[in-house]
């Protein structure tokens, strides 16, 4: 075989990748993203605490503050961003085609969507696992107790395949009620469609903050699943990958450096620390590596702050879903939340 038809191989499964399913490597994404002047970043049709409009009809929350993080890198500016509301099943083909940038939408890493589906997770922002939630007035304590019930699942999810394994090794029988959006799930459980309702335990949080009486609604003990939630971009553009990945893990090493959204104008003028000098621009090229202004972090950071200052002001105690930071803490805190050196 020449070297010409290897190289027409090699073409046609760039285009239609591994499973057959066409997909673009759209290399250039950067250069895209400046000639147009604005990210487009894929979010949920609306989840509380992660992506929801506020009474001015802003986009805000967890998801949406990754996406202004990126754009202040990026652009210099957080507000020059597209907003596109995706479901569990048009998500992919939307970052797949080109329609978006970056997906940040409650997306679990598993190894089919890493390697079959064409696409680069660029890191772990939030770790999750599935849980269940129900009415108190069924009595049930625990899953296992929830034997013939009707569950709302979310389609084109992860959760399909935990829930059917799960009840499956535990020999307990369900009755699936399939729905495409929270939202709809939301209402179908409101209105008595389905007994229990399964997601992401951070999803179930949020669903339950928006019932009239969330004391009538039990979210069960048992989490059957690792769900490590991330940004992904599509595979074949590293240069793209690596500005979302170090703008995630810049969010992450600035709690832990105490930089913030309110000091880090200040400690990008020079710190007697070096690794935070490279990091804010004062020192060293970081930005040059990344093929974007020495200040690329400074803007990020100063988006919604740190990885702290987001997680609080959305998801934190003081919020209405009042979630822990548990495996969300940082690494030196309890946690599992660890980003690179910035070196």
């Amino acid at each position: 075989m020449n070297i010409k038809t290897l190289a027409g191989i090699a073409a046609v499964a760039g285009i239609l990748g591994v499973n057959g399913i066409a997909t673009q490597a759209h290399a250039g994404t950067l250069d895209d993203v400046r000639a147009a002047g604005e990210l487009k970043c894929g979010i949920n049709t609306g989840l509380p605490g992660f992506a929801f409009t506020d009474d001015a009809g802003k986009w805000t929350g967890f998801d949406v503050a990754y996406c202004r993080a990126l754009a202040g890198a990026v652009l210099g500016d957080a507000d020059k961003v597209k907003w596109v509301n995706l479901t569990g099943k048009n998500r992919f083909p939307a970052l797949t085609s080109g329609e978006i940038d970056v997906l940040s939408r409650n997306t679990t890493w598993t190894l089919s969507r890493d390697v079959d589906l064409g696409f680069t997770f660029v890191g772990v922002n939030y770790y999750d696992g599935q849980g269940f939630i129900g009415r108190t007035a069924l009595g049930a304590k625990s899953l296992k107790e929830l034997d013939g019930a009707s569950i709302c699942i979310q389609t084109g999810t992860t959760t399909q395949l935990n829930l059917a394994d799960f009840f499956r090794v535990n020999n307990i029988s369900y009755e699936p009620v399939p729905i495409e959006t929270n939202e709809e799930a939301r209402k179908a459980y409101e209105a008595e469609r389905c007994d229990a309702y399964t997601t992401d335990a951070s999803g179930l949080a949020a669903t339950r903050s928006t019932f009239p009486d969330p004391k009538a609604h039990m979210i069960f003990p048992e989490i059957i699943s690792k769900e490590p939630l991330g940004p992904l971009v599509r595979q074949g553009d590293d240069e793209w990958a690596d500005v979302a990945r170090w703008t995630l893990n810049a969010l992450i090493n600035a709690e832990e450096f105490g930089i913030t959204a309110a000091n880090v104008e200040e400690l990008a003028k020079g710190t007697d620390n070096p690794e935070i000098n490279r990091m804010l621009g004062s020192e060293g090229s970081l930005g040059e590596m990344l093929g974007l202004e020495p200040d690329w972090a400074v803007h990020a950071i100063k988006a919604e702050g740190n990885y702290s200052e987001i997680f609080e002001r959305y998801l934190g105690k003081n919020t209405s879903l009042a979630l822990d930071r548990g495996l969300n803490a940082l690494w030196s805190d309890g946690g599992i939340l660890y980003a690179a050196p910035m070196r």
